[in-house]
């Protein structure tokens, strides 16, 4: 279950994923699989060759891609989370969700 992002957030997600951008989107989040991670960040493009490309860069299995909602993304949880964020340039993230 997702907390801490506003609706026009993941509308503004959704549309640049489906203009096949690389978009990120973080928020709260609580699963029991995922003990210790308290946000997700949902790295996602509709263009799956150009997401695949990026997850190369960072050594993510282009099997992790989660194709679910026609929203194709890779989750990232920590410790990759707040590295992918800092190279990335995403500080704002990192401090909106302490990571």
């Amino acid at each position: 279950m997702a907390f801490g992002i506003t609706r026009k957030e993941l509308r503004q997600w959704q549309e640049a994923v489906a203009r096949g951008e690389i978009s990120f989107l973080t928020h709260y989040w609580q699963d029991s699989r995922f003990q210790g991670a308290t946000s997700v960040t949902k790295v996602g493009s509709s263009d799956v060759d150009r997401l695949k490309r990026w997850g190369e860069k960072y050594g993510l299995n282009p099997d992790w891609i989660d194709y679910k909602a026609n929203y194709p993304h890779f989750d990232l949880f920590p410790p990759f989370q707040k590295e992918i964020l800092e190279q990335e340039g995403y500080s704002d993230h990192i401090e909106r969700f302490n990571l």
